[in-house]
């Protein structure tokens, strides 16, 4: 009797447990399949049950990523501000979940993502980077609002302004030479801003760039003048020029003064 109770027991730990991994199992089909479909409301129940946002795929991919590749937007707002989710996640290229959205110009997701604790400065190829070359402007603004770096160098040197030249937007180049990226940066190839529009061949870039470093030239130019007009003010205050003092009159002899007339009388002085 004692063996056939443990039998049972164990029967039902193993139902138990069937049921558990079988239960997970399709949890875990689900949730992916409704992340792919953007199914938003199949992914919330799965979350409120338990299910662990930040589980990854066969392929090592997280269903956040997984949504802004697909793109899954509604999926991925939530996922973004689900508590204890991992927004600041890597694909094998090294791309974060917030470069890819600020790519595609997905500002809500931006932001989101961004409220959560998404590196908005993270080293090598940044998130604005990704903005400029895709020419995302409300996306460049947010992220300068926010803190981003604007000169911030990828592996070789080349900045966001380097990218929106190049494979961005006229939009985006001017956004970011207004907000005082460096004209004159060049990479570690020796190329500047003006150097990849022109490769690019992006004429309204190039104009634009060429704008900025004639207008940088001028100032500078103009705050020369400014600079030695002081010390050319003191030059002359401590060293004037004084007119030569004209000899002091002498009196001349009588004989020198030409007389109209004897001088039998005084002459009037008007006294």
């Amino acid at each position: 009797m004692q063996n056939i109770k443990y039998i049972r027991k164990f029967i039902v730990f193993i139902g138990f447990f069937s049921v558990s991994f079988f239960s997970s199992a399709g949890s875990y089909d689900d949730f992916f399949k409704a992340v792919r479909f953007d199914d938003v409301r199949t992914v919330h129940a799965l979350l409120q049950r338990g299910f662990d946002p930040n589980t990854v795929n066969p392929d090592g991919v997280t269903g956040l990523m997984l949504a802004v590749r697909e793109p899954s937007l509604k999926v991925a707002e939530l996922l973004a501000g689900w508590p204890k989710v991992k927004t600041e996640v890597r694909n094998d290229k090294d791309e974060s979940v917030l470069m890819l959205a600020a790519l595609k110009g997905y500002l809500p997701l931006v932001k989101k993502l961004v409220e959560h604790d998404a590196d908005v400065n993270k080293t090598g190829w940044a998130p604005l980077h990704y903005a400029a070359s895709g020419g995302q402007v409300a996306v460049i603004e947010f992220l300068l609002e926010n803190s981003a770096y604007i000169d911030a160098e990828s592996p070789n040197g080349s900045t966001p302004l380097m990218m929106a030249a190049m494979y961005g937007s006229p939009e985006a180049v001017k956004v970011l030479i207004q907000a005082g990226a460096d004209l004159n940066m060049q990479n570690q190839l020796g190329l500047s801003a003006l150097d990849f529009a022109v490769r690019g061949n992006r004429q309204n870039a190039k104009e634009l760039i060429e704008t900025g470093l004639q207008r940088q030239a001028a100032r500078k130019a103009k705050a020369e003048p400014q600079t030695a007009g002081p010390a050319l003010a003191q030059s002359t205050t401590t060293a004037p020029v004084v007119p030569p003092v004209p000899p002091a009159a002498t009196a001349l002899p009588a004989a020198a003064v030409p007389q109209s007339k004897p001088a039998d009388k005084p002459a009037k002085t008007g006294w």
